[in-house]
């Protein structure tokens, strides 16, 4: 059986569409590629088992669509797996139907938050075969292949599927499979070089995405209202530090990894933390590569982030989210304002590199309100305790709190089943006092610290290496293109 893991092409004057394992859409200027690691896992359980992979990610390779539709004619595979997202989900129900066209046979399985909120949905609007639910698709899809193949008569819960023209469902998904029998990904299968260069996320090159966690251990209340992701991973679970730690060793030994990226929603912290960083600073790894992760304030004291330090942790990415705190009551971040700036200030103290993202365009907020959140991520930044940032619009998915309050309160500006205007090039949700217009104006004036003198100056004080400033001159059309990005151009 042909097993394609697909990303297809999809050609849009907006730009490039950041949409492999991304937690927010958006359109690019200046592509970034995200390494998707649980479809990569996916492909990686279905070699392992003996199935024919083809990795088809043809938004990495910057295939045109004619050309990828008509490979896919030629190929003809047993099974598509297609990870969707809210703003392209329209567009992935036309892809749908175009491969059908091209290959009858194909079976078609979506993916990601969207149809695991709205599972139904999609099977009613497109001719897709197969929904799998929840954020263990590569064990679920792995299943889905054995129960073709008629290695197996049981589905797990999770998939929707049609029988005799209804819609069926083999029942709610479990997230019940143990991290740590997944196989290392096979990196070659992937195509690892397709994302370790063009990303902002790495100093030195070749940088390589990891995934220790699935997907964030702050479950207060379900986590916070905005994210998505906990549709997908509703409980948190690890692999242990051990292999993790031996995983980086191939990747420094076999690809000659500088960076390691772990893409886990947050990173683990407490005794599984320490335990890591021994083990890396054991093996000598923490001299050989650079690690950076996803990384909650309030979490960490003054000798975690020096350990972390002495480990090879480089860049912590921190969600501040609003410097109103009101703002991160309503959002459950469980933080202050306080928190994030002591945070940002141990870590810095320790030598690490924090990277905040800021979200403007809350409902409940002010235009003063916004500008609070921006005065607090220009401190941060010309301060010197955060080293870079980013700056979105706030998008509330479908399967959020935020989503469901949205609905519940009408603060949606268009009908809320427009999908492809969920892509940040306009606000999606009304906010008090301010238009589309004044929320994408602020998004812009974030990034512009970068060109402020304060910012400039402190960059090349601490600029003492090749490495440094070969980054520097790669984040230049970066910035730039983000103050694009954000112009409302909807285009």
């Amino acid at each position: 059986m042909k097993v394609y893991i697909s990303y297809p092409p999809i050609e849009n004057t907006k730009g490039v569409p950041l949409l492999s394992q991304n937690r927010q859409f958006q359109w690019f200027s200046e592509p970034t590629y995200i390494y998707p690691v649980v479809p990569a896992y996916a492909a990686s359980l279905l070699k392992e088992a003996g199935y024919d992979v083809v990795w088809d990610d043809a938004i990495a390779e910057e295939k045109i669509y004619g050309e990828w539709l008509s490979s896919i004619g030629k190929s003809q595979p047993d099974i598509m797996m297609v990870e969707t997202k809210t703003p392209v989900v329209k567009t992935h129900w036309k892809i749908v139907e175009d491969v059908k066209e091209v290959s009858p046979e194909t079976r078609v399985a979506l993916v990601g938050d969207h149809v695991t909120a709205l599972p139904r949905e999609s099977m009613e609007n497109s001719k897709a075969d197969y929904i799998l639910t929840g954020g263990d698709y590569d064990f679920l899809l792995l299943n889905l292949v054995e129960y073709l193949s008629g290695k197996t008569d049981v589905l797990e819960p999770g998939v929707w599927f049609r029988k005799d023209g209804e819609i069926k469902s083999s029942g709610v998904f479990v997230l019940n499979h143990d991290l740590n029998l997944l196989p290392f990904i096979d990196r070659d299968l992937t195509k690892w070089y397709l994302y370790a260069y063009k990303n902002g996320n790495f100093k030195a090159t070749p940088g390589i995405y990891t995934m220790v966690g699935r997907d964030c251990w702050w479950r207060r209340d379900g986590g916070c209202t905005f994210c998505s992701w906990p549709t997908l991973y509703p409980v948190f679970r690890e692999r242990k530090p051990e292999l993790l730690v031996n995983e980086i060793g191939i990747l420094i030994k076999k690809y000659g990894a500088k960076e390691i990226f772990d893409d886990t929603g947050t990173f683990p912290v407490g005794e599984w933390l320490r335990k890591f960083c021994e083990l890396m600073i054991e093996h000598g790894y923490n001299e050989k590569v650079r690690i950076s992760c996803n990384m909650r304030f309030g979490a960490l004291s003054q000798e975690d982030y020096k350990l972390m330090r002495k480990a090879g942790f480089r860049t912590l990415l921190f969600g501040l989210e609003s410097g109103n705190q009101k703002t991160l009551d309503k959002l459950n971040k469980g933080i202050t304002v306080n928190d994030i700036i002591e945070g940002c200030s141990l870590a810095r103290k320790a030598g690490l590199e924090p990277h905040i993202t800021v979200m403007i365009g809350y409902p409940w907020e002010t235009y003063e309100d916004a500008l609070e959140t921006q005065r607090l991520a220009s401190m941060l930044m010309k301060k010197g305790l955060a080293m870079t940032l980013q700056s979105t619009v706030i998008i509330p998915y479908p399967g959020t709190k935020l989503y469901e309050e949205a609905i519940s309160e009408d603060w949606f500006r268009f009908n809320p089943k427009d999908y492809d205007r969920f892509d940040m090039k306009e606000s999606v949700l009304k906010a008090a006092g301010m238009e589309s217009d004044d929320i994408m104006k602020i998004c812009n004036d974030i990034y512009k610290v970068f060109l402020s003198p304060e910012y400039i100056i402190r960059h090349v004080l601490r600029s003492h290496s090749y490495e440094d400033i070969k980054y520097s001159m790669r984040s230049i059309p970066k910035i730039f293109g983000h103050l694009k990005d954000f112009t409302g151009d909807k285009a």
